[in-house]
């Protein structure tokens, strides 16, 4: 069994092929204006309450507008709709790049918390959106690996990003961080530009209303229990296992407060994450999606107890690399339970409802740590989140019998656990052959 990523996707798809690589530059600016809009909110306010307020600024905007976002990516063609959300990122950007340049104005940190608002309004439109192109773009068995593949542009841009801007910031200040996301926008245009249309085939009635689409694709989740399953089992592991917010306290406490100890924490993660987004090959031997990722999930809360109990650095790092080993594998296991439950007609509003789990899981369950751990101790808060979230992944596997035991099978074809067809046996086809200049 090999265990590198399978690359085929990117020898195999051109389409894919861009889109993955402008998609890896564009992420990678993005992840330096996060790391720089950190700074200089810091810098202005020296308030670690200011600098929280971004999670404010970031998340409520996500919350509004993602799941009308999706109604509307199912109504219009989804590539154009990202190629005028990357405008509008661009734009903020460059409205960044010229804050930062003419200095602090009288609006001050209020302006960053407006743009970053902004941006992260115009993300939860476009990032479900762009989600959607991966399924048409390479046949249905490359799937996971092709999931895998878009796993290690995250894991890239984590590792990465902050560490160039760093340099940046070091070197230029803050603005040179804005101009470089500015620039790498280029990518994105670069991966999308040439796609071909992307309209979703069965909601073309533009006279119904984004509420009575949005509720119609929050009815379809709830009905399957495969789709629900994986967002509530995501959900539980970010919620209850995620304690970022404890990580100062536990280095304190330990290890002194050493704030390399400290920054070797998030790290250790992030390796995890990505040593087993590189070593992905055995996921395209995995057939029950669904107890795969109910095991990850398992894994993950367990790495978290074993973090919150132990005295050693090194089983510590240890155990927070192996958290990060299982996210990025209860991740894939979502992402493509999602893309092959989903009919293509769902896929903008169920894409934008798997954006939401990801992206806002992450803040509320390190709100919910750092509060629990405040009222009893950073370690009760930590083991606890870890048990709880074993608990509910056990319990998700026996309330969700369908979730448990979804299959999808190793070759070209996909079958849900009702024996049911792909959603859209045939697109992938018609895109790679315009993509790639045949007639």
């Amino acid at each position: 069994m090999k265990l590198l990523t399978d690359i085929t996707p990117l020898r195999e798809y051109p389409a894919f092929r861009r889109l993955w690589l402008g998609s890896m530059l564009s992420q990678a600016g993005s992840a330096m204006t996060n790391f720089a809009l950190t700074l200089q909110v810091y810098d202005m306010t020296h308030s670690t309450a200011a600098v929280g307020g971004l999670g404010v600024a970031t998340l409520v905007p996500m919350l509004i507008i993602a799941l009308p976002g999706g109604s509307l990516a199912d109504t219009v063609d989804r590539r154009k709709l990202v190629l005028a959300m990357t405008t509008c990122q661009t734009a903020v950007s460059v409205l960044l790049f010229v804050q930062a340049l003419a200095g602090p104005g009288p609006a001050g940190v209020w302006l960053l918390y407006g743009l970053e608002a902004a941006s992260s309004a115009i993300g939860a439109i476009s990032a479900p959106a762009r989600t959607t192109f991966i399924p048409s773009l390479v046949r249905p068995g490359q799937l996971p690996t092709a999931m895998a593949l878009n796993r290690i542009v995250f894991q890239t841009t984590l590792i990465a990003g902050p560490a160039l801007a760093g340099v940046i910031a070091g070197a230029v200040g803050v603005k040179g961080c804005y101009l470089v996301d500015a620039i790498t926008f280029a990518g994105s245009f670069y991966g999308v530009g040439r796609l071909p249309a992307m309209r979703a085939p069965g909601t073309r009635d533009k006279a119904r209303g984004k509420l009575a689409l949005t509720r119609e694709g929050l009815s379809f989740i709830r009905r399957s229990q495969v789709l629900a399953g994986a967002f509530a089992a995501d959900v539980s592991a970010t919620f209850f296992a995620l304690p970022l917010a404890l990580f100062p306290a536990i280095n304190a406490e330990r290890f002194g407060g050493d704030p390399r100890i400290l920054g070797l924490m998030p790290a250790a993660i992030g390796v995890g994450g990505m040593l087993t987004a590189v070593l992905a090959g055995p996921v395209r031997h995995v057939s029950r999606y669904g107890l795969a990722m109910i095991a990850a999930v398992c894994v993950w809360g367990l790495s978290f107890a074993v973090f919150a109990v132990t005295p050693w650095l090194w089983l510590t790092l240890l155990s927070l690399a192996i958290a990060g080993a299982a996210d990025t594998y209860t991740v894939v296991f979502r992402q493509v339970i999602v893309q092959t439950v989903t009919p293509v007609e769902f896929r903008g509003r169920v894409n934008a409802a798997d954006y939401v789990v990801g992206a806002g899981g992450g803040q509320l369950g390190s709100l919910e740590s750092g509060v629990l751990g405040s009222l009893t101790s950073p370690a009760i808060s930590a083991l606890s989140g870890g048990l709880l979230t074993i608990a509910a992944a056990l319990a998700l596997a026996v309330a969700l019998p369908a979730f448990r035991r979804y299959r999808m099978d190793s070759g070209d074809g996909q079958q849900g656990a009702d024996g049911g067809e792909p959603a859209d046996p045939r697109g992938w086809q018609r895109v790679r052959d315009r993509s790639s200049g045949r007639r």
